[in-house]
Formats: structure tokens, sequence, C-alpha cells
């Protein structure tokens, strides 16, 4: 697309920042934990139609507003810190609940896929830190007098996204295949739930306490 330079760098400097360990790798590999792949693909599928929603934000100069507003930007980080804590909470109830009697229906039932990607999706969407880094790395394989630059950051956060599967879903199937024997044991996967409670607790506590740049 005109505009765009530097094609082939942007893809390798996209994967080696998906490599690098955040917030949203550590959420993935929680969820598929805690609930098997299906629940770490969804929760990366929700990861990434949230990080769309960054991308058409950039394009739309939304996450320029946010990146000079203080105001806007910590309304954001609390209500995304807060629905953070809230999911950690919700996994450290199941945890601590004592186990159905057999035949009883459980005192929490397993998260469906679409709730997942529903709470990944909430959960990328209000980390203004995502909103600061489309609004920082995009531009820089843009040409500054490119007729057509939301386009071209549409286009490039749309490939970002693409490239990150390649990363999120193997991590989402190895926590997976780590926790399996786990979650065969009532008592080690209330444990695993646990931990994956404590996990969302930390990344609630690390955006609580974000900074803008």
């Amino acid at each position: 697309m005109s505009g765009i330079h530097d094609l082939g760098w942007f893809v390798v400097a996209g994967l080696l920042l998906n490599l690098t360990p955040g917030p949203d790798m550590a959420y993935i590999a929680a969820r598929g934990a805690a609930g098997g792949f299906r629940d770490g693909f969804a929760a990366s599928l929700g990861i990434k139609l949230g990080c769309l929603v960054h991308t058409l934000a950039a394009a739309a100069g939304l996450s320029a507003l946010i990146a000079a507003s203080a105001t806007a930007f910590a309304m954001v980080k609390v209500i995304g810190a807060a629905y953070l804590a809230y999911a950690g909470v919700r996994l450290l109830i199941a945890a601590t609940r004592r186990p159905a009697p057999s035949g009883a229906e459980p005192l929490l039932r397993p998260a469906t896929a679409a709730a997942i990607v529903r709470e990944a999706f909430v959960i990328n969407v209000l980390n203004p830190k995502v909103a600061l880094f489309f609004l920082a790395f995009l531009p820089q394989f843009i040409a500054s007098d490119a007729p057509h630059q939301a386009l071209a950051f549409i286009a490039l956060g749309c490939l970002f996204n693409v490239n990150s599967l390649f990363v999120n879903v193997p991590v989402a199937w190895l926590a997976s295949r780590a926790a399996h024997g786990l979650r065969t044991s009532t008592r080690a996967a209330r444990l695993v739930s646990g931990a994956a409670g404590g996990v969302f607790l930390l990344l609630a506590a690390r955006v609580a306490t974000l900074e803008r740049t």
C-alpha cells in the first residue's frame, strides 16, 4: 500500500515484540492453564479484537486524545484495572469453594468461549498502554506524506494482529499442555484456578499503576 515502508522490518519487529512477555501473554497463558487450549485460544482471539479497536482508534486519532489527556488516560486505566480485578476475584472464589457433591450442579460453571472472548476484548480495549503502543509503533512505518495514512494504519494494525497469532496461539497451547495433568485433579484444578486469579490481580495492579510516557 502507498505510504508504507520497510514492511519486512515491520513484520520482524512485530514478531519480536509479541515474543516479549507482557500482560497479554500472561493473560492468555493463565486462561490456557486454567481452562485448556480452548480458553487460551478464546483469550487470544479477544485480545486480537481489542487490538483491532486500538488500530482503528489510532487511525481516527482517538489514541492521540488519550495520550494527550491525563483525565482520559486515568479513566481508561482505572476501568481496565477494575475489570481485571473482577475477573481475578471470580477465579479466586471458584478456587476456594468446596467441590459440588456428585451429580450436583457446579457452584461456578466454566466460562464459555464467547464469555472469555468478551472478557479479553474488554481488558485489552481498556488498557491505555496498548493504545499508546499502536500510536507510537505504527507511524514509524508510514511515510509522513502518505496520502492515505489512516488506511495505512489499519493495514499495518491488521498485519500486526495476524502475526501475533503465531505467538499467542502456541502460548495458549503450551500453557494448556503444561497444566493438563493438574486439571484432571479437582484439588490441583482449584490451585490452577487460584493461580490464574492471582495473575489477573497482578495484571490489574500493573494497569492501575501505569503512567503516561
